[in-house]
Parts: C-alpha cells; structure tokens; sequence
C-alpha cells in the first residue's frame, strides 16, 4: 500500500510542522500535581527564587504566605514600620491629592508650590510648563548629578510640580 507524500512536490518541503520541536511545558511544582505550572510565587522572603505553581495551588500557597515568617518579632516590626515609613512618604507625594482651597487667583497651595518649583509666575501655559520642566529635569537629574542628595530633592520636587501641574484642566493665565 502506497502511503500518501508529505513534501508538497517540492524536495526541500516536508510534512506542515515536520521541523517543529516540541514546546517544553513547565509542570506545578506542588507535589503529584500534573498542571502547567505558570503562576510564580516566591520560596521565601528576600530572594529572587521563585516556585511555579498551577492556577489552584497558587492560590493555596498566597493564602497560606507568610512574609514575615521565621523573622523575630522585632526584627518583624522594624521592617514593617520602615516599610510604612516609606509608603506614607510616596502617599504624601500624591499630585492629584486634594490640594486644598481655592485663592483669589485660582490656584490652590499645592499649585502655587508647583508653579515656584518650576520657577514660572502662575498662569504659565502648558507649553512653558513642559518646556521648563524639560530644562530643571535635565539639571537635576539623578544621572548628571551622582550622589548628590540636594539635586536629587530637587528633581524630585520638580518632577512633582509638574505632575499637579499637567494634571490641571485649564490653563488659563490670571486675569
């Protein structure tokens, strides 16, 4: 019995798929577990080495983690209140927080702050505001100015103003 060609008629052309290897499929790394294993979920705290679990043992694993297992409690606490400390710096830092009442001129203290930051008189259109945030962001930057905690501040600082400031509606100078 004749079987069937696969080369199309062409000698260099085999069967669709013929040069094909096979994918490597990474099972769950939960004991007797038969599942692709595609969630990550860290061995333990402080390293990069990561188990690979399926959908179902992943969540088993997640609720049952413990960050701060094996720690002491003070050694527990001090990275947590350091942590915290941390964040409570980044949510004091939130631009499109409310920035308080609303002056005469139209601007709120958070907007006045930005405005001095960027050295631009209040009003400043969009195009001044971008154009010299553009110019502080390249003279303070972190990456011209290694180690220096001030100018690092400052970047910081601008990098904030503009961000209230780009998030305004209008920019309408003061009348």
């Amino acid at each position: 019995m004749n079987k069937p060609k696969k080369d199309f008629g062409f000698p260099r052309w085999g069967a669709y798929g013929y040069d094909r290897d096979a994918k490597a499929v990474r099972l769950c790394d939960f004991h007797g577990c038969e599942e692709k294993g595609e969630c990550p979920a860290p061995k333990s705290p402080h390293t990069d080495e990561k188990w690979m679990f399926c959908t179902e043992h992943a969540a088993e694993y997640n609720k049952n983690w413990n960050f701060f297992e094996g720690m002491k409690d003070e050694d527990a606490k001090a990275y947590a209140k350091r942590e915290r400390q941390k964040s409570d710096g980044y949510a004091q830092k939130n631009p499109y927080a409310w920035g308080g009442a609303v002056g005469e001129d139209g601007l709120t203290p958070l907007e006045r702050d930005a405005y001095n930051a960027l050295e631009l008189e209040p009003g400043a259109n969009l195009d001044a505001i971008k154009k010299q945030f553009r110019a502080l962001a390249k003279k303070y930057h972190p990456d011209h100015n290694r180690g220096d905690k001030e100018t690092e501040e400052l970047f910081q600082r601008v990098t904030f103003a503009y961000e209230v400031l780009k998030g305004r509606t209008s920019f309408s100078p003061k009348s």
